[in-house]
């Protein structure tokens, strides 16, 4: 696989000696100096010798030869001259190296055995990452599995990539559609509780604006049949004004009004709560918009004053986007109220006047792309020193295919059906498999639960976030291919490997004459973690991380396979070796699954 000069030195930063030697070689063949910029160094592809490409293309303009003429001077110099370089060979304008093993076996001792191995470090800067931001009328559903899952990664990548990271979650408790179910539970509700139905909050909630739906269709229809249209008949039903008039009754502060709110959000937020821990996200604040909705109007104030807003005649206030490609939005209406854009400009400062970060990410669906280019547009006018910093991580749908799990109301697929329904099939594939004969009742559960779990997460994650997915629940929990239960398998597989072969880490009784074709695989794989991890950071993708680490379970796999059995080796210096390899795996494995909200057992 070729790799950009930049993200190969990310990777192999540690062989800047390459990289000196042959800025030399260019001085002492051609009389000339070269930037290192000029380089382009890059990992050999598997079909061909070496494991370090120089592209020479770009010094042929110093040394007036062909390609492979120039290739071959390079070539012999650096194994003149350098002596981890052993050999080379030349494919065109490419300069495949051969590094020593004894050059390799040095860094898997000093630096991937270290403790600081793949640890971040801090780089000073602040990062936030909102995900989640629910409504407060209903369970959560796939499409907020992934919002929170890819919200939940994220910022984990940052933070291994050394920021300082806060998760935020925007919750959108007020609104009509919140009036709607607790309109619908005052009618019908009788009294229920979550407790006396035995229903968690969120659902019951959502039960409530399930029946309101229903209830105004009915009235529509019956508008319809007295000759109203449409559109007149969804404005007249007698619910939907009552919902309107019960939202202006919370805006004026009616306490009857509040205490139901309150209440009813309150199931909301317990019910949730279960569904954040099952799975396994966090936030470290939350905003709501009842507290953040009347926020925006200074800013449109300051917008007014710096020309950035106009106003039109009837007293509304707008931004001419056009000379961007964009069009006129409406940042407030003209009886004084606010539209959503105000809203998000206001909280958008009450977040930066909280944290005061150097990047903020909004993890939203990408329904939303063009809002959030308007709204980072607006704030870059408005000379917002921090508004270049803000992301907007567009993701696509989650398609389940049809059939495959039924829901709750029918329409959507609810998040704990989802959860429930991943840890069941886990649990009869793996019975299925034999494998937890053995085990516990308790240590199952638990097993289980982190197969279906690492499941799912790895099924979502693999995939970039922009991409559309179809998500089989079915087919992700599978033990061999690209799946979480295969890195989970492939943990477990060392850590009792490492258990039988009763390991303890020593470095200096690991330094072998040589190594094999897949042991030094192992290691230029296992040394990529770290730049694995940045790069997956600054592209704000799991993606790469999740598709690296099963590229590490598949190559373990292989390894495993093809040296002698490890516990049985003779020669101690080579088992000890080999089972230094087995340990970095492992914890390679365990700390990317983490990032990735996955836990790897310790026995499958």
């Amino acid at each position: 696989m070729f790799l950009s000069a930049l993200v190969f030195n990310r990777y192999f930063c540690f062989m800047n000696f390459i990289t000196t030697a042959t800025i030399d070689a260019v001085k002492q063949l051609y009389n000339q100096s070269i930037e290192e910029s000029v380089l382009n160094i890059q990992e050999t592809r598997k079909e061909f010798e070496g494991q370090v490409t120089i592209v020479v293309f770009p010094i042929t303009k110093i040394s007036k030869q062909s390609p492979e003429q120039t290739a071959t001077a390079i070539g012999e110099y650096l194994v003149a001259n350098v002596a981890e370089v052993t050999a080379f060979n030349v494919v065109k304008g490419f300069l495949n190296l051969s590094i020593a093993d004894s050059y390799w076996l040095s860094l898997f001792n000093n630096e991937l055995l270290s403790d600081d191995f793949g640890k971040p470090k801090p780089n000073g800067k602040k990062v936030m990452v909102e995900y989640s931001s629910p409504n407060t009328n209903k369970p959560l559903h796939l499409g907020h599995v992934r919002n929170n899952l890819l919200g939940y990664s994220v910022a984990e990548l940052l933070k291994a990539d050394g920021y300082e990271v806060f998760k935020v979650n925007l919750v959108n408790d007020r609104g009509i559609h919140i009036c709607k179910s607790m309109l619908a539970w005052e009618k019908w509700g009788n009294g229920e509780t979550p407790e006396s139905s035995g229903l968690k909050g969120d659902h019951l909630v959502g039960k409530y604006y399930v029946i309101f739906d229903k209830e105004y269709k009915k009235e529509i229809d019956a508008l319809k049949a007295e000759g109203q249209t449409e559109d007149e008949a969804k404005k007249n039903a007698p619910l939907i004004k009552e919902a309107q008039q019960m939202l202006l009754a919370w805006e004026a502060g009616d306490k009857e009004v509040i205490d139901l709110w309150k209440k009813m959000n309150g199931w909301v937020y317990d019910g949730f709560a279960v569904s954040y821990k099952n799975l396994g996200v966090d936030f470290d604040k939350y905003y709501y918009e009842s507290n953040t909705y009347l926020l925006g109007k200074d800013t449109v104030d300051e917008g007014l004053a710096k020309g950035v807003f106009f106003k039109k005649e009837d007293g509304s206030v707008w931004i001419d986007l056009t000379a961007d490609g964009l069009d006129q939005k409406l940042v407030l209406r003209a009886d004084g109220t606010s539209v959503y854009i105000t809203q998000d400009l206001g909280t958008a400062q009450m977040k930066y006047d909280d944290f005061g970060m150097d990047q903020s990410i909004y993890v939203v669906g990408n329904e939303q792309d063009y809002h959030f280019k308007v709204l980072f547009l607006i704030l870059e006018k408005l000379g917002k020193s921090w508004a270049k910093g803000l992301h907007h991580l567009s993701y696509g749908m989650v398609d389940l295919p049809s059939g495959k799990m039924k829901s709750r109301e029918g329409t959507v697929v609810d998040a704990d059906d989802l959860v429930a329904e991943m840890i069941e099939t886990a649990k009869q594939k793996t019975e299925a498999l034999g494998k937890t004969n053995d085990f516990a009742e308790a240590d199952k559960a638990e097993l289980y639960y982190n197969i279906g779990l690492g499941a799912l997460k790895y099924f979502l994650l693999k995939v970039e976030p922009k991409k559309r997915l179809l998500f089989d629940p079915n087919e992700s929990i599978d033990f061999q291919g690209n799946t979480g239960p295969f890195i989970q398998y492939t943990h477990a597989r060392i850590k009792s490997l490492l258990a039988k072969a009763n390991f303890h880490l020593d470095v200096k009784q690991s330094e072998v004459a040589g190594l094999e074709a897949t042991e030094l695989e192992m290691i230029m794989l296992l040394a990529k973690y770290p730049a694995e991890l940045s790069n997956a950071a600054k592209a704000y993708s799991p993606a790469f991380l999740a598709n690296y680490l099963y590229e590490v379970a598949k190559l373990f796999n292989k390894f495993y396979h093809e040296v002698p059995p490890i516990v049985k080796e003779e020669n101690q210096v080579v088992k000890q070796h080999r089972l230094n390899i087995c340990k970095v795996t492992a914890d390679v494995l365990k700390a990317g699954t983490a990032i990735l909200g996955i836990n790897v057992p310790e026995r499958m």
